[in-house]
């Protein structure tokens, strides 16, 4: 592992330059730079934190999402229901109310089941609407999380190949967003976070 501290932020940090990330790079949707980093997401200062939603919205799928939810206090939960739910794939916006963070994209991964189901292709639109939404809504610098990949989830999709499509679709998908922070709460995920980035 070869992160180093962020800024006093991060225990674990890594700042990777994928490309360059002046406005004009920005204007014509160059890739964003992305980040590493071993923490609690709902601390991240940023435009946008992402959070791994179920279908509802209502922060009742455990792990990440609840902890967004409780973090953000009580206005999160009516403006969720206000949307209506989401689909598998899709992605929605609310405001991040006692977070740091403006926003809350909430993105609606598949549960695995075995890789027949198409869940790869559902992740995958997971990040493009993610950046899609964040486009928006105008936020530059975005938290995500690893989508679909509770490790404490009997339908987790494989980490190694979440990640990979993570940052294939990022990397892919053209956007104005400038920063793209990869938040894990174990070392384990962060490693494969950083091999795959180099």
């Amino acid at each position: 592992m070869r992160a180093v501290g962020a800024r006093g932020q991060h225990p674990g940090f890594r700042a990777i330059a994928v490309a360059p990330t002046s406005p004009g790079d920005r204007h014509r949707g160059a890739p964003p730079r992305f980040e590493l980093a071993l923490g609690d997401i709902t601390a991240e200062v940023v435009d946008a934190i992402v959070t791994p939603a179920n279908q509802s919205l209502l922060g009742n799928s455990g792990g990440v999402d609840a902890a967004i939810h409780r973090a953000s206090g009580t206005e999160l939960l009516a403006a969720c229901l206000a949307l209506g739910g989401c689909a598998i794939g899709d992605a929605k916006v609310t405001p991040a109310f006692q977070l740091s963070a403006r926003w809350i994209i909430h993105a609606v991964g598949p549960e695995w089941q075995g890789g027949r189901a198409g869940e790869a292709k559902l992740l995958t639109s997971a990040y493009k609407r993610s950046l899609t939404v964040a486009d928006e809504v105008g936020a530059a610098t975005v938290a995500f999380p690893p989508i679909a990949n509770d490790a404490h989830s009997e339908w987790c999709f494989p980490p190694q190949e979440a990640a990979e499509i993570a940052i294939d679709t990022i990397l892919s998908t053209p956007t104005h967003v400038g920063v793209v922070r990869f938040v894990c709460d174990d070392r384990k995920t962060l490693e494969i976070y950083d091999q795959l980035l180099g």
